[in-house]
């Protein structure tokens, strides 16, 4: 039990850090989450027109509802995407600052993600003024979920969500083992990720077969998702089984940082040594 506690007290430190190293950057922060809100003022103006010239719903979603999805996509976003965690785990690589951390006691997936989520907590309570800015405007379009059990669901998908997120900034990082230079790589997946994880729209707007496909890979459940599940779009036996997935991809990505990771600090040791 002590020893539980004396490892649940290591990374509450790790955490402590990160809140404070990261309170140096809060009007960086809040500076971006003011300029974020300018893609959905044009995303809201660019539904509103495609709305008027057809004078319909589209798939199920009226005007409101788009709106209302892109919010909630804003407000996820905030609360889970990773802020360069993968750009700092492949500079400690490339510098040779990895050389210290391996030289303490600690299990590097738990320190970069007792980091990540001192990062959350402090992004989200400084851009939380805006997010709730947009709530309040928009409130005319902000329609709550019927089964009270949503809710628990939604926050459960939120959770893997954000589970995923870092773990896919983490395995790309670790490719730094190899190749020092990976923002080609990690620009490619973050274009997939902008497309697929329904950033762009909701993706249950396309084709049924790209819906098929799209959701057995893990961006759908980065982002979408969740979303889906909170609107209530996702029900019965769908909703289960996309859970499912979901945990899924939690423990594939989990398992793939960790393979990464054995091999790349052997590695790391080889060239270093």
């Amino acid at each position: 039990m002590s020893l539980v506690l004396d490892c649940l007290l290591k990374y509450r430190k790790v955490f402590d850090i990160g809140l404070q190293n990261t309170f140096v950057y809060r009007w960086n922060f809040l500076l971006r989450s003011l300029f974020g809100i300018i893609p959905l003022i044009g995303t809201v103006f660019l539904w509103q027109s495609i709305f008027e010239s057809r004078g319909e719903a589209i798939q199920g979603y009226e005007f409101g509802q788009m709106v209302f999805y892109f919010m909630l996509v804003i407000l996820v976003d905030n609360l889970i995407m990773p802020t360069e965690d993968d750009w700092q785990i492949a500079a400690e690589i490339r510098d040779g600052l990895m050389s210290s951390l391996l030289l303490k006691p600690l299990n590097h997936l738990a320190y970069r993600f007792s980091l990540f989520a001192s990062y959350r907590v402090l992004y989200t309570a400084v851009t939380m003024v805006p997010v709730v800015v947009i709530f309040w405007y928009f409130q005319r379009f902000i329609r709550l979920p019927e089964d009270p059990s949503t809710w628990g669901l939604a926050l459960v998908s939120l959770a893997m969500a954000a589970w995923i997120q870092f773990l896919i900034a983490y395995s790309m990082a670790m490719l730094a083992f190899w190749i020092l230079e990976i923002s080609t790589i990690v620009f490619i997946l973050y274009s997939f990720e902008y497309f697929l994880s329904g950033q762009l729209f909701p993706l249950d707007l396309m084709p049924g077969w790209f819906q098929e496909v799209v959701k057995w890979l893990p961006f759908t459940y980065e982002l979408y998702f969740p979303v889906a599940v909170f609107l209530e779009r996702v029900k019965g036996p769908d909703l289960w089984v996309g859970l499912g997935i979901q945990a899924g991809w939690c423990i594939l990505m989990f398992g793939l940082a960790r393979t990464l990771w054995f091999f790349g600090v052997r590695r790391y040791g080889a060239v270093g040594g």
